[in-house]
């Protein structure tokens, strides 16, 4: 008996030391006899792709500044705090109709809340409401208290009217 034949069985049988794969290199995997291989099995195997490389991150646009739709003078605020102050406190709403010889007309009206579209002016602690259908109509324009002996009234400067009537009740924007 050859030395090779010969066999040990109390020895315990030990399996041929193997390295254990790295982390970076792909898995290698031994085709054993009990599976068919495919007509491509010869091919190269493919790893799988890196994952894209992350885009930079955008920056965020910066929110400036707007300019009110409507600037109040101190002597409309101190009218509209009396306004406020009232047994029953509500907003008041400016809005347009069309009325006049020219067009268009400036309409007030008290309101409890806001409508759903409607823009909120704020300034010095007092909030004026605009009227959504008219903010292009009164954009830009100022609002101010005017008291003399025959009349006290909100008046408004509006660099938008293109035309007024000769009273100064109705106007025309374009």
């Amino acid at each position: 008996m050859s030395a090779w034949s010969a066999r040990d069985d109390s020895a315990p049988r030990t399996e041929p030391h193997r390295e254990p794969p790295l982390h970076d290199s792909p898995p290698v995997v031994i085709p054993t006899t009990n599976t068919p291989l495919s007509s491509d099995a010869a091919s190269p195997q493919v790893a799988a792709r890196p994952p894209p490389v992350p885009r930079a991150e955008r920056q965020k646009p910066q929110l400036r500044p707007k300019k009110a739709a409507l600037t109040i003078t101190p002597t409309a605020v101190e009218r509209l705090r009396i306004l406020l102050h009232s047994p029953t406190p509500q907003l008041i709403r400016v809005g347009v109709r069309n009325k006049g010889c020219a067009g268009l007309s400036y309409h007030l009206e008290y309101v409890d809340r806001p409508a759903k579209f409607d823009e909120v002016v704020e300034q010095d602690g007092v909030r004026v409401v605009i009227d959504s259908k008219a903010l292009f109509s009164i954009i830009g324009s100022e609002m101010d208290w005017k008291e003399d002996a025959l009349s006290s009234k909100f008046a408004f400067r509006n660099p938008n009217i293109k035309d007024a009537c000769g009273c100064g009740e109705s106007f025309t924007v374009s």
